[in-house]
Formats: structure tokens, C-alpha cells, sequence
């Protein structure tokens, strides 16, 4: 009976033992071991020597097959994802809705006080210089010289001297002074635009940041409605039409194969083993399953 035991026994432990050498083999030693100056051979372990062979094929495999434009387009604009994104702005404006910090404040939840001052300034200088530039290239002075005359001329129309014919005096006189007024209020707008532009808008600037984000959000079912769309609509145009581009400016491969080259083989060995070790332990167990079955056959051969 012994005998029949210890041929699938010794098969089992050998069987064992081999296939848990071999997986070790993959991964140690770390370096090349030499014995006055020879080479020892295996060493170092597979994978430590073909380490630099390995992350280029991985970056490379990774970039074409894993994180191409197509995988990404189609995961990233897949109906899932959509809903998912459609729902994170109807949850962020429920939660806005009844936020009573100020505009100022909910900013500085994403940005430093500095980065709110240059941001207020950038756009506040921006409106100004352009709405300045309006008011000065445009001839903004006849058109408010000219409403202003026919005004006039309406109510002298409507009164007693305008059914008497004072009309007819007065037209030749408006049209003079239509003419000066309006050369004087465009020195003025030329003189004075810039200023008078930059209280008013800074004056807005300050009312819009410090109203509530809840009143930001009252009552303007429609407008965010259509922020959502266009939110929806901006997301869908980066992704069919700036992917490219941004994959190509990203060098996945690159950046995959250096940071395998990058890291530690310890570092590496664990995760490997991390991830695999349910298998790794399976085909340690069927060498021994594998060592029992031949020692078997040779003992009954």
C-alpha cells in the first residue's frame, strides 16, 4: 500500500514545488547574479529582463486596442454615460437651489481669492474695452440728438402751436440742433464712455457676485434648461471633435512604458502578484495535481 502512496505523493510535492519555483522565476531575482565574474545563469528573472521589452508592448497594446479613439468615444458618449452626466447637473442645480452663499463664495470652493480678483478683472476689463469701443466708433450721439429732436417735434405736433404752425418754424431750427447736439454727445460719449462704462459694469459685476446661488437659480427653469442642453451639447463636440486631437497630444504609450520602466521590480512584483493570485496559486496546485497523476502512472506502469 506504501508503495502505491509514494509515487503520487513524491509526483504531488515535485509538482508542487516546481511550478511555485518557476512562477518565482518570473519575477527573482531582481538583478543578474554573477560568481566570480560568471554569469549566473536565469538571472535575473524573466520578466526583471525583459522589463523595458514588456512596458513598450503594454504602452503599446494599452494605446491602440484599450484607450484608442474608438473605445473612448464610444464608452465616453455611450447612453449610460450621457445619463449619468444629465444627472449630475439636474442633482447640482437641485443642490444650488437651496445654497444661500454668494456667488463669491461658492467660488472660492474651486478657486483661490487671487483667481476670483483676476478672473473679475479680466472679464470686467474685457467688457469695457469692447463696449467702449462701441459707444466711441458708433455715432451713438445722432442717434440719441435725433430721438431726442423728433421728440420734441411730436409734442409740439400734439399742442395748441402745433395746429397753429409752429412746426413748420420750429423743423429748420430742430434740424440745427439735432446737428450740434449731436457733436456734443459724441465729445462727451469720446471724453467720458470709458469711465462712465467701467462704474456701471463693475457696479453689475458686484451685484451678480453677490447674489445667491438659490437666486441665480430661481425662477429661471427655461435658461438653465437650456444650459444644460448647451453643457450637453459642448461635451458631445469635445469628445467627437477634440479627442483626437487630445489622444494625440497625450502620449499614452509613452507614458504607460515609462512608468512601468519607472517603477520598482518589488513594486511591480506585488501588483503583479495582487492581481493574479488566485491563478498563480491554481497552477501552483495543478503541478501537484499534475505530479500525482504521472507519479500514479508510474507506479501502476
Amino acid at each position: 500500500m506504501l508503495h502505491y502512496l509514494i509515487g503520487p505523493a513524491v509526483g504531488a510535492v515535485i509538482g508542487y514545488i516546481t511550478n511555485d519555483l518557476a512562477i518565482r522565476m518570473l519575477f527573482r531575482p531582481h538583478q543578474a547574479k554573477y560568481i566570480m565574474g560568471v554569469h549566473v545563469p536565469f538571472t535575473p528573472g524573466i520578466i526583471p529582463k525583459e522589463k523595458a521589452r514588456m512596458a513598450g508592448a503594454i504602452g503599446k497594446a494599452v494605446s491602440e486596442n484599450l484607450m484608442n479613439r474608438e473605445v473612448l468615444e464610444k464608452s465616453l458618449l455611450s447612453d449610460e454615460m450621457l445619463t449619468k452626466i444629465g444627472q449630475a447637473i439636474d442633482e447640482f442645480v437641485t443642490t444650488q437651489s437651496t445654497n444661500n452663499e454668494t456667488i463669491e463664495e461658492f467660488a472660492r470652493h474651486y478657486l483661490s481669492e487671487d483667481d476670483i480678483t483676476a478672473m473679475r478683472k479680466n472679464v470686467t476689463d474685457g467688457v469695457v474695452k469692447m463696449v467702449t469701443a462701441k459707444l466711441q466708433d458708433s455715432n451713438m450721439g445722432g442717434s440719441i440728438a435725433h430721438m431726442a429732436t423728433q421728440h420734441v417735434m411730436e409734442k409740439t405736433r400734439n399742442s395748441l402751436a402745433g395746429r397753429l404752425g409752429a412746426e413748420m418754424i420750429l423743423q429748420p431750427i430742430a434740424q440745427l440742433i439735432e446737428g450740434v447736439l449731436a457733436k456734443h454727445i459724441n465729445e462727451i460719449l469720446r471724453n467720458n464712455s470709458q469711465q462712465m462704462v467701467q462704474d456701471l459694469v463693475v457696479k453689475e459685476s458686484d451685484d451678480l457676485m453677490g447674489m445667491t446661488m438659490s437666486q441665480l437659480t430661481a425662477g429661471h427653469d427655461e435658461q438653465v434648461a437650456q444650459l444644460k442642453s448647451g453643457i450637453m451639447s459642448a461635451y458631445r463636440v469635445i469628445i467627437t471633435e477634440h479627442l483626437p486631437r487630445i489622444l494625440q497630444d497625450i502620449d499614452i504609450s509613452g507614458i504607460i512604458e515609462q512608468r512601468i520602466n519607472d517603477m520598482e521590480m518589488a513594486e511591480a512584483e506585488a501588483i503583479i502578484l495582487d492581481v493574479m493570485k488566485k491563478e498563480l496559486r491554481a497552477i501552483i496546485w495543478l503541478g501537484a495535481l499534475l505530479g500525482s497523476i504521472m507519479g500514479t502512472l508510474t507506479t501502476i506502469l
